[in-house]
């Protein structure tokens, strides 16, 4: 898929950009460049750093609020990748116009980029959030997967698909809740605060987002919503496994917080097909594309789910258990 392509990652320099780059070299692919356009150059020089040996790497220093700026970094890019967004709740609700301003006119922005250019393959990062949204950041990002459902029905004759991919929490992702316990044990916090002891969350490794959107690109004929189906953690079970002698204090639901996350709302049920280890959200309108999405471009196939199914992080049939939860983060 990658090997001789052009790529570009926005939010290139983030958790996202840098993990997909060790997965190029642990994997042994040499794509024929791979830019990374972000506006942090002191995360681009950490890269530069780290990553400096790779003859295909390229940095270019942009915002995708700047569509002149995302036209030039578009120009020969083969796959676009587009991770960029303000992705912090309590941030998002309190400088609302700014996270508009990156998540839905950037996403604009990327859609006519790709198609000035006439990029081939555009896959967005999307959120459980954006799933019947109860904060900004989710709302922005809901507005963000039908610009690019609905930019397939822009591309007249060319070849460019757009597509995205939502998946839960990353494991050990900035802001993320594992990191964040961490630095309560290691500080010599007496609790740990839990907003709800009934709270759950779906839960994923960075690796395992990376390895889905790769077979996303692969999978995508345009206008798919690809959802992982991974597993839930109880966020009580983790802080246990975690710090078993500290006690929990219930600190109650935060402001624009659910207690249950979910990916698939059972209003989108009607265009929901379940593969082996994905969901697809199908387009509700599709003038351009005409693809049976029950059959993906890698010859899997899946059915239709029954009117009304909602995949959530409580009703999921997958928990991790609390022996495993020890494990991994005990």
């Amino acid at each position: 898929m990658f090997k001789g392509k052009s790529i570009l990652i926005t939010g290139g320099s983030g958790t996202f950009g840098k993990a997909f780059l060790r997965y190029l070299i642990d994997n042994n692919i040499e794509p024929q460049k791979l830019v990374v356009f972000s506006r942090d150059e002191f995360k681009q020089f950490e890269m530069q750093q780290e990553f400096g040996d790779l003859n295909y790497l390229r940095f270019f220093i942009g915002d995708v609020r700047d569509a002149e700026r995302l036209r030039m970094a578009f120009d020969g890019i083969d796959i676009v990748i587009h991770a960029a967004a303000l992705k912090q709740v309590p941030t998002a609700e309190y400088n609302p116009s700014e996270c508009i301003k990156t998540n839905i006119h950037g996403a604009e922005n990327v859609i006519a980029a790709a198609l000035h250019h006439a990029t081939p393959h555009v896959i967005a990062l999307s959120t459980d959030k954006a799933a019947s949204p109860v904060n900004l950041y989710g709302a922005t990002k809901l507005v963000s997967d039908k610009l690019f459902v609905a930019a397939n029905n822009l591309v007249g004759k060319r070849a460019t698909r757009f597509a995205v991919v939502r998946y839960g929490n990353v494991v050990g992702s900035r802001g993320s809740v594992v990191p964040f316990f961490k630095k309560l044990i290691e500080c010599g916090s007496k609790e740990l605060p839990i907003t709800d002891d009934k709270m759950t969350r779906f839960w994923i490794t960075q690796e395992e987002a990376i390895v889905f959107v790769v077979k996303s690109l692969e999978r995508m004929q345009g206008g798919e919503i690809f959802v992982p189906k991974i597993p839930s953690i109880r966020i009580v079970e983790l802080a246990k496994a975690m710090a078993p002698k500290l006690g929990q204090k219930i600190i109650g639901i935060r402001p624009g917080e659910k207690l249950h996350e979910v990916m698939c709302p059972n209003e989108d049920s009607i265009n929901t097909i379940e593969f082996a280890d994905h969901f697809v959200i199908t387009p509700s309108i599709s003038f351009v594309v005409t693809a049976d999405y029950k059959k993906n471009r890698l010859g899997e196939t899946g059915k239709a789910v029954q009117q009304g199914f909602e995949y959530n992080s409580a009703n999921n049939p997958h928990f991790i258990e609390p022996a495993e939860l020890t494990k991994l983060y005990g």
